[in-house]
């Protein structure tokens, strides 16, 4: 499997094509294979943001659109490897595309890919040999089978496929395939730590309680959005009492935030709750909103808590190392309907978030005629005393 110069030419050409028009004008080019071209240009424009070194290489192939859209990030791929070691060999269960493969092979000793699909295979293989990946084995076969037949390892890596029959997608973990929970123990009896990519939909405590042994969970968001979530299981853990959860926020900018702490620390801090808005507000990172570090993110940054489930905070003193947005408040406003009508006439434009509210973002914008956009941020949230405010504020 490789690409010729005049097929990498032909998807340089129509990159930013109609994929439907140029299929029904196939005939045109009766010496390519438009279908599969087509499918290799609607793969690249899907990894164009999230994998921009592989889609700078042209001769890199992939195997199918929905394989592009379930890899991971350049940026989650290259956390991964602070998990792993350089005397490390290790297995990647559920190879796909190989984005993770490739970054884990980066750091560790020796890495096996294992993928049941043959295209996937025969593809990895050469963007393995293009990449100059010399140390990752590729191996055709279903990993559930396979097991038996593997050396031991330092590591095993699994990403259970989110979609059942038909493309369907599907939530719970035992859902998922391979079925990571009934495949746990075997694991751990060939490995010392199984290391697991699962949804960002996933209920951390609930996981936990499916995967007994977890040392660690990391929470991955890029952009303030929450990408993955990575548990980290060990053969000789004890309790999941004292699962560390490392919060961990990647901006556009290359710059990182983190945050980390245990569920125990999280159920033994107090709740503090502020009295008013204060002259800062905080917004912590989707990282730390997902692992639920509500009292934490509070008793550590010095900042209070509006309510108890606005999950918004606020200072009279500005802290400036606050894992998260930072806006300076210039006004509190009680809401009523009677300042939804006129509100406008004051605040024209606001970029509006909506936080323990009774009201959506767009009905919250009908009902003020709120135009999107602009440099005031509207806060709509209720404060420990039950009142409903929308407070105005800037970055």
């Amino acid at each position: 499997m490789e690409l010729t110069p005049v097929e990498i030419q032909f998807i340089r050409e129509h990159l930013t094509d109609d994929l439907t028009r140029l299929l029904l004008s196939a005939s045109k080019y009766p010496d390519l294979d438009v279908p599969f071209l087509a499918d290799q240009i609607a793969s690249r424009c899907q990894i164009k943001d999230k994998l921009p070194s592989w889609y700078a290489n042209p001769q890199l192939i992939f195997p199918a659109r929905i394989a592009a859209e379930q890899c991971s990030s350049e940026q989650t791929a290259s956390y991964k490897q602070r998990l792993v070691e350089p005397s490390w060999t290790m297995c990647d269960l559920t190879g796909g595309l190989g984005i993770d493969s490739y970054y884990f092979s980066c750091r560790v000793k020796q890495l096996t890919y294992i993928e049941r699909f043959p295209d996937y295979c025969e593809a990895a293989r050469h963007n393995f040999s293009v990449l100059g990946a010399a140390n990752i084995i590729v191996v055709n076969a279903d990993a559930t089978e396979y097991l038996s037949q593997l050396p031991e390892v330092d590591a095993f890596y699994i990403d259970p496929a989110r979609r059942g029959e038909r493309n369907k997608r599907v939530f719970a973990l035992q859902d998922c395939e391979p079925d990571l929970p009934a495949l746990l123990p075997s694991l751990l009896s060939r490995a010392p730590r199984v290391i697991a990519k699962l949804s960002p939909m996933a209920d951390i405590r609930l996981t936990l309680d499916l995967l007994p042994g977890t040392t660690a969970v990391h929470v991955l968001s890029v952009k303030n959005e929450c990408k993955e979530l990575l548990f980290v299981t060990e053969r000789n853990a004890g309790s999941n009492t004292g699962v560390f959860i490392h919060c961990i926020n990647r901006a556009a900018d290359g710059s990182e935030s983190s945050f980390c702490f245990t569920l125990g620390e999280e159920q033994a801090a107090p709740l503090l709750t502020a009295e008013k808005v204060d002259g800062w507000l905080y917004e912590p990172n989707a990282s730390i909103l997902k692992a639920g570090a509500f009292k934490q993110v509070a008793v550590r940054m010095q900042v209070k808590k509006l309510h108890v489930s606005s999950h918004l905070y606020t200072s009279d003193v500005y802290m400036a190392d606050f894992p998260g947005r930072i806006f300076r408040v210039e006004e509190v406003l009680p809401f009523s309907g009677k300042l939804c009508k006129g509100l406008s006439k004051t605040i024209p434009q606001a970029n509006i978030t909506v936080r323990n509210f009774p009201l959506t973002v767009d009905e919250l914008r009908k009902r003020t005629k709120i135009a999107e956009g602009g440099e005031l941020y509207l806060f709509a949230t209720t404060l420990s005393d039950g009142e409903r405010v929308l407070i105005k504020c800037r970055k």
